[in-house]
């Protein structure tokens, strides 16, 4: 894996600091998590390219900017517990798992989750679990969480992920039409009942598919922000 090391930095520089994320924690761990090993071998060269990437399964791991753009907009602090919907191969989960206290991630795919889970312990990163099953439901059995990110778009925010969100919680996730149209959004629970949304820009995304999301039909891999 010779030259990771120099591609992962220019990425930092070019596709994180060069776009105007300031967050120094979230810069450090998109520099402490080595993107080659959570794709597959075939793609492994383009590991630090601005975009995403197919996994399997019909799903992308996401380019590098809006994962630490999604991190960033989340504001983890050292102790939270954080909930991710739709793990992939794991690569946000672990990044975040480098400034949260613990990390639970959701994946429908089982084939997918089982990867992910042993790809995170074989890496070192222990306050990660990876769940399989509908990530539109959440976990309410480890709720509340401080934040929630979705890898996935859906055309609502679920309110069963809004419900386990902590008082102060954040969450982060695309909202729109199954195929693109989407904006990604930021929810803050300011108490039992009221939430704010903010909207954070343009996305196109892999769907949401779930209950509370749309139904499981063939859906084509994307996972980048839009210009």
């Amino acid at each position: 894996m010779t030259g990771f090391s120099s591609e992962r930095d220019r990425m930092i520089e070019r596709q994180i600091v060069g776009r105007g994320l300031v967050d120094s924690r979230v810069i450090e761990a998109m520099r402490a998590v080595p993107r080659e090993c959570f794709v597959p071998e075939a793609v492994r060269g383009a590991a630090y390219q601005d975009g995403p990437l197919p996994i399997g399964a019909s799903q992308t791991i996401s380019q590098p900017y809006i994962v630490a753009l999604m991190v960033e907009a989340a504001e983890i602090r050292p102790g939270d517990r954080v909930l991710e919907v739709g793990a992939g191969s794991g690569y946000a989960a672990a990044v975040m798992s480098r400034l949260a206290g613990e990390v639970d991630a959701i994946e429908r795919h089982g084939a997918l989750a089982d990867e992910a889970s042993e790809r995170l312990a074989r890496l070192g990163f222990g306050n990660v679990r990876v769940h399989a099953g509908d990530g539109t439901l959440g976990l309410p059995e480890r709720a509340p969480f401080d934040a929630i990110l979705s890898a996935a778009g859906g055309p609502e925010v679920p309110e069963t992920l809004r419900r386990q969100l902590r008082v102060g919680g954040r969450l982060i996730m695309p909202v729109g039409s199954r195929r693109g149209d989407q904006v990604l959004v930021k929810v803050l629970r300011r108490d039992a009942d009221r939430f704010d949304t903010l909207p954070l820009g343009p996305v196109s995304f892999v769907p949401l598919i779930g209950a509370m999301g749309w139904r499981d039909d063939e859906s084509e891999p994307v996972a980048t922000m839009l210009p």
